[in-house]
């Protein structure tokens, strides 16, 4: 081993230890479970001695001699310096823990003990115990840094936190079936937070903080999170072209579906509505139509080889109360630095307990049971489950692309798996139509997909409000209100994750053709397997690892 080599795989360590110790949650989640006891220290003080340490991560990074490294080194090294720098720019620039309540949160510390089985009970419950006790001093933490909010996250905050006792009721569950008593912890952490809860209500009425981060932050953060070389504006330029071509795409199927001419008033919105009326789904059903769909899908993807199916585990839940708002289903995989063998959740939320009944039917009529098909493509087969599985099975010299995966990458892969999957003639039922129908739901997630892009600028750019933003999701992406209201919200929530599905899209979707061209020769399955085989780093970094 070079001196070179030695020089950044200590650097390299020093690096993630550090970030995984500055968020015990990141690590548990990640699946290192050292810090399972601790929750995170973001007062002053700590932010700032972390910065400081960020920085001699960065100048010791730099101070590696990168030629001498091989190319899978000199791209560990690009993905960790980026993490690092981006991680210095959300404390030091964006600054979200002073403004942003969401990320005050102690429930998904205490969740993610209560529902893997990666360690003995005794031992999550120690832990567990361990972390509702911190659970205090970590609100009590939250009210002195804390400044002004703004009114969405303190709303979104507040609804979430309402679930903390199911959390803490799952701990107590757990503890009850193997003889042990943690009532007083639970007791202790409940208290502590409805009183912080009551706190952030009696904050409304000054929580006025405008949740745009504005041209200038928000080019930084995109720049930073993306990892990807292109701009705000390229990507908006790229989206609304992007927008053009799959709009016309919806025209010709609908109209084939339909029987009609292209030209025809309403083509698509007709065309859609008739597949949601004639593909119901209620909250009753919903769990069980996701769960028909996986299987279903999974075994496509056997019969056509498109891509290795994994020997693992995979499990259909409603999702939890503290982690509802913000998506409508999202994949739970096992983390990346996780050794023990425990299972990958797929959480499909039903519609809250205090939604009107004309709100749920428009929930389910964009979610409806052929959309479920592309929904269930996306999160577990062969998207999000599939790809994250084949990540575990990277073997690298360092821990760099485990730490590091690349939300692009795996958003990408997921929006090219439901194209692979329309394109190989998958068929979410036996209608003699169902591949039409299935194009056209996929069709209109790819307007979403575009549309993730363009809001997420636009929002943050500060140049479109909310009655726009509606409009436009509703006339460009045939969205019902509910969703594109929900998608608003998620924009002001979430800066920069809503672009990560079309980037990642453009980067996966030109490395597969560009294999194809290559590897005339290959299946779909080593092209697939072979895009797989690298964990999940950024496209661009998988471009150079490719050789391409």
């Amino acid at each position: 081993m070079s001196s070179a080599v030695e020089e950044f795989s200590r650097a390299a360590e020093s690096a993630i230890e550090s970030m995984l110790a500055a968020d015990p949650v990141l690590a548990t989640s990640l699946g290192d479970h050292r810090y399972d006891s601790q929750l995170p220290d973001r007062t002053e003080g700590a932010v700032r001695d972390l910065l400081t340490r960020l920085d001699e991560h960065v100048a010791r990074l730099d101070a590696v001699d990168d030629v001498e490294l091989p190319i899978t080194d000199q791209v560990d090294l690009e993905i960790l310096r980026a993490r690092v720098l981006a991680l210095r720019f959300e404390l030091a620039e964006v600054q979200r823990h002073q403004w942003d309540p969401l990320v005050w949160n102690p429930a998904n510390g205490i969740y993610l003990l209560a529902s893997r089985d990666f360690a003995p009970v005794a031992e999550r419950l120690d832990s567990g115990v361990d972390r509702l006790m911190e659970v205090p001093r970590f609100l009590s933490d939250a009210r002195a840094t804390l400044g002004e909010m703004s009114e969405i996250h303190l709303e979104t905050a507040v609804g979430q936190l309402a679930g903390f006792t199911s959390v803490t009721a799952m701990l107590a569950e757990l503890a009850s079936a193997n003889g042990r008593d943690i009532s007083g912890a639970i007791d202790t952490a409940n208290e502590a937070v409805v009183e912080h809860r009551n706190w952030l209500l009696d904050q409304q009425s000054v929580s006025h903080r405008d949740p745009r981060l504005g041209v200038r932050l928000y080019s930084g953060a995109l720049w930073h999170n993306l990892d990807e070389e292109i701009t705000p504006g390229e990507i908006l330029e790229a989206a609304e072209r992007h927008l053009d071509v799959v709009t016309a795409q919806m025209r010709d199927i609908a109209a084939q579906f339909l029987g009609e001419k292209v030209t025809a008033p309403g083509v698509v919105r007709r065309a859609l509505a008739r597949i949601a009326e004639e593909s119901p789904v209620t909250d009753a059903t919903v769990l069980g139509l996701a769960e028909q769909a996986l299987e279903r899908t999974t075994q496509f993807v056997r019969e056509h080889e498109l891509v290795t199916v994994p020997d693992f585990e995979i499990r259909i839940i409603e999702m939890p109360e503290i982690h509802r708002g913000i998506a409508v289903a999202y994949c739970d995989a096992p983390g990346p630095l996780e050794t023990a063998d425990v299972a990958t959740y797929v959480a499909v939320a039903p519609t809250p307990q205090d939604w009107s009944a004309d709100r749920v039917q428009s929930f389910y009529r964009e979610y409806n049971g052929v959309l479920v098909h592309d929904l269930m493509v996306h999160e577990a087969m062969p998207g999000h489950v599939l790809q994250l599985a084949h990540a575990r099975g990277l073997d690298a010299t360092t821990r760099v692309r485990r730490f590091g995966r690349s939300g692009v990458f795996v958003e990408g892969w997921a929006v090219y798996a439901e194209e692979m999957m329309v394109a190989a003639g998958y068929l979410p039922d036996e209608r003699p139509d169902a591949h039409l129908r299935l194009q056209l739901q996929q069709l209109k997630m790819s307007t979403r997909m575009a549309l993730n892009a363009i809001l997420d600028a636009r929002v943050h750019g500060g140049d479109i409000t909310e009655p726009e933003a509606l409009d436009l999701l509703n006339h460009r992406g045939f969205q019902e209100e509910g969703e594109a209201r929900g998608k608003w919200r998620r924009a002001l929530l979430t800066a920069t994750q809503l672009p990560t599905y079309f980037v990642g899209h453009l980067g996966v979707r030109s490395i597969a053709d560009d294999l194809k061209v290559v590897h005339p020769d290959w299946s779909a399955r080593q092209v697939h397997d072979l895009m797989l085989s690298f964990g999940s780093p950024g496209p661009r970094h998988l471009r150079t690892l490719l050789g391409l």
